[in-house]
């Protein structure tokens, strides 16, 4: 969508995305992590870490770190960061700056997402379903068209997530293997799918439900859709 280098980089190396935004953001926290004094991730089978882990030793700059990487979608600006961190203006808009400083194709995409929105009057999904933005050129209410804009930006972003689950799910419910051998979908909670069906053919479906998934379209995406399943009796066994 953006086609931020860094950001890709981020979900291919996989991990602890939000460590990884808070080491881009923060120079001292990059220099810690490069110096080997914090470890960025680590992998819990290994047992214990053998030195810090960045999340623990940089927790405050990690909470910020994430936060952005979710507010960002609903087009977060420094005074709303401020008032939220009750923190002044001048240190949230530096926050804001450190992130996108590593991202400036995500800023380049949300200018002309609002360009386009306000030369048609309308935003548009992954998958080309459109929201009209209405006030989007309200001249009278600036409040109108700030709501707008965010509109605009979060609308390509969280429609597109849906539209990733909207494919899966076709792509299950239109599989005549599954069909064949009697699963259906039962329930979809928002980025999750539970199929029900013969427990003696479960083996032989999950396979195919994860590629479903993980593929939904015929194009796949510049980075990979990672996916979770699980076989199970109950849902909140699957959990």
């Amino acid at each position: 969508m953006t086609h931020c280098t860094s950001m890709i980089e981020a979900f291919r190396a996989g991990g602890d995305f939000h460590s990884r935004t808070a080491m881009d953001m923060y120079p001292h926290v990059r220099k810690a992590v490069e110096a080997g004094e914090v470890l960025l991730e680590w992998d819990t089978a290994l047992g214990a870490p053998t030195k810090p882990l960045l999340k623990d030793l940089y927790g405050s700059e990690r909470r910020r770190a994430k936060v952005l990487n979710f507010s960002i979608a609903y087009g977060k600006t420094a005074s709303g960061l401020a008032k939220d961190w009750g923190v002044p203006l001048k240190e949230a808009k530096a926050t804001l700056d450190a992130w996108y400083c590593s991202r400036p194709e995500v800023l380049e995409w949300q200018r002309r997402t609002i360009v386009e929105a306000h030369a048609t009057g309308l935003t548009r999904t992954l998958m080309g379903r459109y929201r009209p933005l209405q006030g989007i050129n309200d001249r009278t209410s600036r409040s109108l068209r700030n709501h707008a804009e965010r509109a605009a930006i979060n609308t390509p972003i969280q429609g597109g997530a849906a539209d990733i689950v909207m494919a899966g799910m076709i792509k299950i419910h239109t599989n005549s293997l599954l069909r064949q051998l009697g699963w259906r979908i039962l329930l979809q909670i928002h980025d999750e799918i539970i199929l029900e069906g013969p427990a003696v053919s479960a083996d032989t479906v999950f396979p195919i439900v994860m590629h479903c998934m993980e593929h939904p379209f015929k194009r796949d995406l510049l980075v990979d859709l990672v996916v979770n399943g699980k076989v199970a009796d109950t849902w909140y066994d699957a959990k």
